[in-house]
């Protein structure tokens, strides 16, 4: 299982991941992503659901037109990890 991230570290992980914010109880990582479209949007979030299935680590999200709202955390361990960490550098990536 994955461990959980110390509070020092989840600030380090957060300076470099511009737009990704900590939940209020500091177990989770969240960001809005806005495209200029539907298909845009959904183009992401199939790119990405590639990506989390190979991780076998899997975001909690939602859509709306254009709008993905993304909440990490790591369930099994009961809080962020660097799993968590990874795959937000890889939507990052994908979002373009």
């Amino acid at each position: 299982m994955a461990e959980r991230l110390t509070k020092d570290q989840r600030r380090e992980a957060l300076n470099d991941l511009p737009g990704w914010s900590l939940d209020p109880e500091g177990d989770a990582i969240e960001k809005t992503f806005r495209f200029a479209g539907f298909i845009e949007a959904f183009g992401f979030m199939t790119r990405v659901a590639l990506v989390a299935e190979k991780m076998n680590h899997h975001p909690d999200w939602s859509n709306v037109y254009r709008t993905v709202s993304v909440r990490l955390t790591t369930h099994d361990a009961g809080g962020l990890t660097e799993l968590d960490i990874k795959l937000a550098r890889a939507m990052d990536r994908l979002a373009g």
